[in-house]
């Protein structure tokens, strides 16, 4: 039989599980640049941020120029777009230096991208193993798309079809620095 006192020690029980979910998505992720050091999502606490795993040779690679012009246009009101080029489905060059060349010559890339990363499977970094464990996401193509808030939760997934400029993404974007 449930009693008064069992629903009140369930109840107190509640904010200990956000506030463990909470500092989860606070911790300190680190995504090695491609022209080399350290990205520290922590350093852009209170900035929303657009994770995107990346491939050179995917058909969603023109979505690299929406990329950049949200970048551009979202960057100086704190907007951060994060690529994270991953070979996970067999559609990334072999070494950073080809991604890198490739992305400056065909994109004029300037947004901060990532070392060739997983993003799937035992493998995968960090960052993707917390949102699949505790999100339920998990990339199933190139080009997803993850938007955090400014504290690290998860605000809104996307997938690869979804364009960078498209409405839904844009007005999730808007929110964020509105708010």
């Amino acid at each position: 039989m449930i009693t008064r006192r069992h629903l009140l020690n369930a109840a107190a029980t509640l904010p200990l599980f956000a506030t463990a979910k909470a500092a989860q998505a606070n911790q300190r992720f680190e995504f090695q640049s491609i022209d080399g050091g350290v990205y520290a999502m922590d350093d852009w606490r209170g900035q929303p941020i657009l994770v995107v795993n990346t491939a050179s040779l995917c058909g969603f690679t023109p979505q690299y120029d929406s990329l950049q012009t949200l970048h551009e246009e979202y960057g100086p009101r704190g907007l951060i777009v994060l690529a994270v080029p991953s070979n996970d489905f067999d559609q990334e060059l072999a070494s950073e230096g080809d991604v890198r060349d490739f992305c400056d010559v065909n994109f004029n890339l300037t947004l901060p991208m990532a070392t060739i990363t997983h993003v799937r499977g035992r493998d995968a970094h960090p960052f993707y193993a917390w949102l699949r464990q505790s999100e339920g996401f998990q990339p199933n193509w190139n080009f997803n798309k993850v938007l955090l808030d400014g504290e690290g939760q998860m605000v809104a997934s996307y997938g690869s079809t979804a364009d960078p400029m498209g409405h839904r993404i844009i007005r999730d974007i808007e929110t964020l620095l509105a708010g």
